[in-house]
């Protein structure tokens, strides 16, 4: 169990891991991503991350078509929310079972290739006798 990951600190394991504390914190969280408003325009939480980050960059380039697509349309369609000042129609927010982590593993790959790459560029080449 990893606190800190390639997208920062995280105590999802631990409190994942303690029933009584995630039965507390679970209503709290909906709350909060109700009330951040990221799913009232559409959009999904890894549309979230910063993408000037070079492993977010190598991650995006990794997405299928699809995924593509529709994370394109997901800002497109936000940012035509953000224009009007408005929200979508209820019927149309994100709703929380389809807001998962696209983007996450894409993300961990890339930054398990990093510590690999690290591992072998450092790796000191002895002659043998």
């Amino acid at each position: 169990m990893t606190i800190a990951g390639p997208l920062g600190p995280s105590l999802a394991p631990i409190i994942r891991g303690n029933r009584s504390l995630y039965q507390f914190l679970k209503p709290i969280a909906n709350w909060y991503a109700h009330v951040s408003g990221y799913r009232q325009v559409g959009l999904k939480y890894d549309d979230l991350l910063v993408e000037e980050r070079p492993d977010v960059q190598r991650a995006l380039e990794r997405l299928t078509p699809r995924e593509t697509y529709d994370r394109t349309f997901r800002f497109k369609r936000a940012s035509h929310c953000s224009v009007l000042h408005d929200i979508l129609p209820k019927d149309q927010w994100t709703k929380p079972e389809e807001d998962v982590r696209y983007l996450k593993p894409h993300v961990e790959d890339v930054e398990r290739e990093d510590i690999e790459r690290r591992k072998w560029d450092n790796i000191a080449v002895s002659r043998r006798r």
